[in-house]
Order: C-alpha cells, then structure tokens, then sequence
C-alpha cells in the first residue's frame, strides 16, 4: 500500500470524525455537554466505544507481537486479562455505586469529601501526571508507525507528525468533549473490533487456513500457552502475579481514573452504568483472545513466508511491535491493508481524544471549580474550558518529543513503568477512604505520603531478590505500592469521633 494511498485514508477518516463532533456539538457545546454529556448516555454505546479506550494502539500492535517474543510470553497475557476482568466487576459493584450516590462530575470529588482538600489535589494531580504521561507514550508509539510507513516519504519531520494528530484531536474534541467522544469512539471500536476479525481472516485466507485449522494451527504452535504455574518467585508471568496485577492495575487505572469512569457517569443512572461495565467486561475478554491469535498466526505467517521481526532504526534490536504492521502494510494486500491502518488509527484515536477530554474535565472541575454552582455558568468557562484543552494537547505534544529525543526504546519503556507507578497511591487512598471509615487522615501529610509510596515501591522492585528470597514482581507492584500509601495513612491518621457514612 502506497503512502499517498494510507494518507487519503487518513485524511477521510478524520473527516468522518469531525463531521460527526459537528453533528453532535452544534446545539451543545457548554460544560455539561463536555463533561457529563448531559448525563444522557445510552449505556450501551458507552459499552461498546469504552473497548476502543481500553485497548490503545499499543494493544493493538504490541500484545500480538510479544506472543513471539523471546521472553517466551506467548498467551500469558490472558492471565492479566482475567485479572482485569476480576477488577472490572469489582468496580461496578462498589466503585460506581460511591460515585452515583455522591452524583460526581469528577471521580477525585470523594477524595476531598473524605479527607480533606489536600487529599483531593493530590489524587487529581496524580491523574493529571499519569494519564498525560501514559497518553503521550500510547500515541508516540504509534506515530512511530505512521511516521516510517507513510511521513518518511513526504519528508514530514516526526514533530509536525505529532503536532498535526493532536490538532486533529483537538479540533473534533474541543466543542463536544464527552457528547462527542461517547459517538466517536462507537466507531472508531467499531474499525477496531473490524479490523481484528478481518485481520485474521485475511491471514488465514493467505495461507489456505480454515477457522478449524487455524485454531488447531494456533493451539498446536509454540506461543499458545495460556497458564504458568512455574517458579512463583523468579517467574513474571507466574499465574498468581499476573491474575493479581490484572485486577489491581484495572482498579486503579480505570475504577479510579477519571479517563473511563467520566464515560460511565455520562449514564443516566446507576442501574444503565452498571449493565454497561458488565457488557464491557464480557467484549474485553473475548476481544483481547481475539488479539492473542492475531499474534500466533502473525509468528506462523512469518515462518512460513521468511519474514523477520523489523529492527528498530535506532538500536537495531529486533522491534516485535512492527511485526504487525511490517506484514499487514508490506506484504498482505490493499484491503488487508486498509483494516489495519483503520485499525491502529482508531485505537490510538479512541483512546487520545478521551484521555485529553478527561484530563480537561479533572482539570476545570478539581482546579477551577466548574462544577460549582456559582462558577457553572460564568460567561466565560466555555473560553477558559477550551485553553484548557488546547494546554493539555501542547502538553502532550511536548512530552511525547520528550520520548523521542531519548531514542532509546527500553529508556521509554521504562517511563511509562514508573507512570503506572502514580497510581499505587490512588489505590491506597480509595482503600483508605472505603474501609477506614473510622479513621480521619492528617489531611497536609496526605501529598508526603504519595510521594514516599513509590519512591519505596522502588527501592523494594530493585533489590526484590535480595529482600524475598529471589521473589521478582511484575504488574503486582502496583499492590506494594497501594499497601505503602495505605500504610503511611493509617500511621498518621487519627480515631474519628464517629463513623463516616461514605
């Protein structure tokens, strides 16, 4: 497929989107709409468009080429899938109830009825640094992929790469926010889930395989292994530290980050929310088995044809997340593609736009106070509301040159690591909040707290075969890191004179 050929796409794609954020925003465009979408969300297109927010680009490209990486990783993934599944029911049984009974705009509102104002900027904070950090790296990777498939040939530097997507973003976001982004990403979930059942057919179709064959194909291959029960303490994907790493991430990176939980207070009430993050669940685990087999039957086709997994430009070591592209865009056909491209773009889209909505919506709520009813409808919140959004795509935009002048992908890895890290206190302090009603915390130690958490969390992770016999941590962490902050609360709480009611 040609590069002029993938920009069209693009091109019609975006056109698509912003055709629909016009429809959507041209009646409404105030803060409600932006931040609640006037809490008249069908739950289950909230449901179906919360899959493309869930899985990023970086799912897309990266979970199907670690099945053949040589750690060996094959189908562990599905651990933490499960694990994630756990996490999610967990959130609609008692997260989403909380936030419906306290009607929050922002989710981090609970934290300052709680315990207290500083508690409160500090939880918003730490979202405002992950997501940014988090939402920088997803789309840095896959303009990656854009850059060397198709603006390499145009001569376009890598920074008016990026620049040009997050205004793309910004322009059909900035008016609609949430209204828009709930129709959006209906389908852009739609060109995902498309593009990954497609995919391998396609696939399957290049090399004469039939779904029986294929499956059998796939099972009897070296990357089909779902379960590892070996070595809990040297092993990461032991099924133990995935299960539990899967449900705690998914507690703390989506029951309490305002990113996916604003999609699910769009609803109309909680009976609507809970049956879409049941439905959600369900579409997740299935998607993401669906993903795995794209991976095998990549490795297969790879064999099969002497294909290599691409090395990076830069440190010229094998780069498994292009293997994707590297077959689909190089040597399936036009249509294979065409899903492809419509693939990565959309979950790459689907979870930027909705990550710069929500970071807008924690910022102008917990920071400015929108939400307030003496500051709701100020002549000029709408203004201040779309500086903020333009702020936080510059902000993004600059981080993610960040990424790129280390030039060293293990480096980058490494930093998205430690933003998964931030969350480890969110987790203690909702834990703190739920199940220490009798306690009040010393609300100006509260930032202190959050701090040491994952400054010790790390020291732990680095010296963990010293200090636990061999032990190695992996998605787990994030458990340690909750415990710590947990811990650091309790010490310097105090006895309440009565019980707290939420």
């Amino acid at each position: 497929m040609t590069p002029s050929a993938i920009l069209i796409l693009i091109i019609v794609y975006f056109a698509t989107l912003f055709y629909i954020s016009h429809r959507v925003s041209k009646n409404d465009d105030g803060n409600d709409a932006f931040f609640t979408a006037n809490k008249n969300s069908k739950w289950y297109l909230v449901a179906f468009g919360m899959i493309g927010t869930a899985l990023s680009g970086v799912t897309f490209i990266s979970v199907p080429g670690e099945v053949g990486a040589a750690s060996g990783e094959q189908f562990k993934y599905f651990q933490f899938v499960l694990g994630n599944a756990i996490g999610f029911i967990i959130i609609t049984k008692l997260l989403l109830p909380l936030y419906y009974r306290m009607n929050l705009t922002s989710i981090y509102g609970y934290i300052e009825q709680r315990m207290g104002l500083y508690s409160y900027k500090t939880a918003a904070t730490i979202f405002l640094i992950s997501r940014t950090i988090s939402s920088a790296f997803r789309l840095y990777l896959v303009v990656i992929v854009l850059q060397r498939f198709v603006f390499d040939y145009y001569n376009i530097p890598f920074a008016l790469t990026v620049l040009i997507s997050l205004m793309l973003i910004f322009s059909y976001t900035y008016r609609g926010g949430l209204k828009t982004i709930i129709i959006t990403d209906t389908l852009q979930t739609f060109f995902l889930v498309t593009s990954v059942f497609l995919t391998i057919y396609f696939i399957c179709d290049s090399m004469n395989l039939s779904a029986v064959s294929a499956f059998n194909e796939v099972k009897n291959s070296n990357y089909s292994q779902i379960f590892f029960f070996d070595d809990f303490l040297g092993s990461k994907f032991h099924f133990v530290k995935q299960i539990l790493g899967g449900m705690f991430v998914t507690i703390a990176m989506t029951g309490l980050d305002q990113d996916l939980m604003q999609k699910n207070l769009s609803c109309k009430n909680i009976g609507d929310a809970q049956k879409n993050m049941f439905t959600f669940t369900g579409i997740f685990v299935i998607i993401n088995i669906f993903f795995l087999s794209v991976g095998a039957l990549l490795y297969i086709y790879a064999e099969k044809n002497g294909i290599a997994v691409p090395v990076d430009l830069i440190t010229n070591k094998p780069r498994t997340d292009l293997l994707f592209p590297e077959i689909a865009l190089n040597h399936l056909a036009t249509i294979p593609a065409i899903i492809f491209l419509l693939g990565i773009i959309a979950a790459t889209f689907a979870t930027t736009d909705s990550a710069l909505t929500a970071l807008t919506t924690s910022f102008c709520v917990d920071f400015l106070g929108m939400s307030k009813a003496e500051n709701s409808h100020k002549q000029n919140s709408v203004r201040k509301r779309h500086i903020v959004h333009l702020s936080f795509s510059a902000l993004i935009f600059f981080v993610i040159l960040v990424f790129n002048s280390i030039n060293d992908s293990s480096v980058v890895g490494m930093i998205f690591k430690v933003a998964s890290y931030t969350y480890g206190p969110l987790l203690g302090l909702y834990a703190f909040g739920l199940f220490q009603k009798s306690r009040n915390v010393n609300d100006k130690l509260v930032p202190f707290i959050c701090l040491l958490a994952p400054f010790l969390t790390y020291i732990i992770n680095e010296n963990s075969k010293i200090l636990f016999s061999g032990y190695v941590f992996d998605n787990e962490l994030i458990v340690l890191n909750g415990l710590l902050t947990y811990l650091g609360l309790f010490l310097t709480s105090s006895q309440s004179i009565k019980k707290i009611s939420f």
